[in-house]
């Protein structure tokens, strides 16, 4: 899966009304960023690399696998793997985008 095929995707499972009131990026390093504006009526879902209230830093694979379910969050969080920035509450909340 690529970045864009990743950001249809969040687009549908996010859908007109994020229930995260906040603005998400993802940062896939090279691979480029998906940022979710949950502040926007309707939500914006795009490839923007702008400021975000949390930032979650993480490969495409490891992405996939998180949710997918192969791959556990926290631990995930605990190794390395993923490396939040701002707001550590919002990455919490994730779960209800990433099914």
């Amino acid at each position: 899966m690529n970045l864009e095929q990743i950001t249809e995707e969040m687009r549908s499972r996010v859908g007109a009304h994020s229930p995260i009131s906040a603005i998400i990026k993802f940062d896939f390093g090279d691979d480029g960023i998906v940022r979710i504006d949950g502040k926007s009526s309707p939500t914006v879902i795009d490839n923007e690399n702008s400021d975000a209230d949390c930032t979650v830093k993480v490969s495409i694979e490891n992405f996939l696998k998180i949710a997918q379910g192969d791959l556990n969050p926290q631990m995930a969080f605990m190794t390395g793997k993923i490396r939040v920035e701002g707001d550590m509450s919002l990455a919490l909340q994730l779960g209800s985008i990433l099914g």
